[in-house]
């Protein structure tokens, strides 16, 4: 037997073990930061078009702080395989994304309402590398910026029918485009992996969701430019 082995692969787990300890707290303190976006954001559920300004100034600055810690997590990972950590972040990279998008979408972060941001554009935000598949380096991956835009889907079809409940009967009409605008998207795509592939298949779901919310204030009268029945 070759001396020094054991020592040798326990200095190897520990080493490894170091590296975990130090991209969990990075990813909590992320998880965190996004929760309180998140929550900011939510807003948008109880607060007309009108008066979202302070929400998404509020979410910008929030933002702003996960991008530093999205910043010190690309640092210290990219100096180790990427696809052998990324699940530690995965997730929480999709959940930033989504608020990123979700923010910009109603019109914060510099954009009109409406805009979605490209994955270069958030990668551009968050002050990462664009995505570069078969490298170590840090980046978002076309599969992590999708998942986060079902997301953004999920969220906006919520918002369609409680925009109603406000009064605001031009959200839903605008909302419904682009929910279908983005299943056309998703129409063109062959997607190998399931779990996004499945998640897709709901955004049809979501395209009636919308129709239908905009289809009631039609008969109700209340789309911008009827007359009330």
């Amino acid at each position: 037997m070759e001396s020094g082995l054991f020592e040798d692969l326990q200095r190897k787990i520990d080493e490894d073990t170091l590296v975990k300890d130090t991209l969990r707290e990075m990813v909590q303190q992320l998880e965190k930061q996004d929760r309180a976006t998140q929550a900011i954001l939510s807003k948008a559920h109880s607060t007309p078009s009108v008066e979202l300004s302070p929400v998404l100034q509020a979410a910008q600055s929030s933002i702003e702080n996960e991008v530093q810690s999205i910043r010190r997590l690309a640092e210290v990972a990219s100096k180790h395989p990427y696809y052998r950590y990324n699940y530690a972040w995965t997730r929480e990279m999709q959940s930033a994304t989504f608020s990123i998008l979700y923010c910009a979408y109603l019109g914060g972060l510099d954009t009109q309402v409406g805009h979605l941001l490209t994955l270069s554009e958030v990668t551009t935000l968050m002050q990462i590398p664009p995505s570069a598949p078969n490298t170590d380096s840090f980046h978002l991956t076309p599969e992590e910026y999708l998942q986060s835009l079902i997301s953004l889907v999920d969220e906006l079809s919520r918002l369609a029918r409680n925009s109603v409940t406000l009064g605001d009967t031009a959200r839903p009409l605008q909302i419904s485009k682009f929910i279908k605008d983005v299943h056309a998207g998703f129409q063109v795509l062959n997607l190998r992996n399931d779990g996004l592939r499945k998640r897709s298949d709901g955004v049809k779901y979501r395209v009636k969701e919308a129709e239908d919310v905009v289809y009631d204030l039609s008969l109700r009268g209340l789309l911008p430019g009827q007359g009330k029945v």
